[in-house]
């Protein structure tokens, strides 16, 4: 199945509020949970595409010797990201910025670790992230990326869709279809990884919707 763009920024209001109010907080949780154990007792880290936030408190709240530079290319889930932050009482460890995760305004090797929960789908080409994410990150530093995977036919498509629950409305479904579609396979970004020099990465299915790459912060 070809790969099918969906938009790069989710910028409008609806599309934040609505990814706000999506019960990620299982995947979310597991994501948190697999990143600090990869990851330094203390660290200074980077939170690509950071949506609303949700991660990075999940990370904090387990893991409060880390500060995270969470950011993103949408104003509206940024101030979605901000309330929650503040709600939560992180605004010391968790800072969130609007910055485009393909041009990064940060020196080289500033960042022990470079998280990423669900950007590389929505970037027409992942490669400029792939190479300012190494740049930035120490050369010892840790990595931990998830995504959607594309399925091989639409069919597989609205198996998959068709097993989300009932608490999904329409446009929350339709944003979650759209996304399988957009997402790449795990070939492809396996190749994307070892285009762009990332050394050690393991890449793998982390479930029958989902790849993983990951990197063991090194002393």
């Amino acid at each position: 199945m070809k790969r099918v763009l969906e938009p790069e920024v989710m910028d409008t209001w609806e599309d934040a509020t609505a990814y706000d109010a999506m019960d990620f907080l299982e995947v979310n949780t597991a994501f948190a949970e697999s990143a600090i154990a990869v990851g330094p007792e203390s660290a200074l880290v980077l939170d690509a595409g950071t949506g609303t936030a949700r991660i990075p408190i999940l990370i904090v709240q387990r893991r409060p010797q880390w500060h995270i530079r969470a950011i993103d290319l949408s104003h509206n889930m940024l101030q979605v990201g901000r309330k929650n932050v503040q709600s939560a009482g992180l605004q010391e460890q968790i800072h969130l910025e609007y910055i485009d995760a393909k041009q990064m305004p940060y020196h080289d090797s500033t960042f022990d670790m470079v998280i990423s929960n669900s950007i590389i789908h929505h970037l027409p080409d992942p490669m400029p992230f792939f190479q300012e994410l190494k740049r930035v990150l120490k050369p010892n530093g840790g990595i931990f990326l998830r995504d959607l995977m594309r399925p091989s036919d639409i069919e597989t498509v609205d198996k998959i869709v068709a097993r989300i629950g009932p608490e999904y409305n329409d446009y929350q479904t339709q944003l979650f279809r759209d996304s399988l579609i957009a997402a790449f396979t795990l070939e492809e970004v396996q190749n994307m990884i070892e285009l762009a020099g990332l050394e050690g990465v393991k890449v793998y299915a982390s479930s029958d919707r989902h790849w993983t790459a990951e990197r063991g912060y090194r002393k």
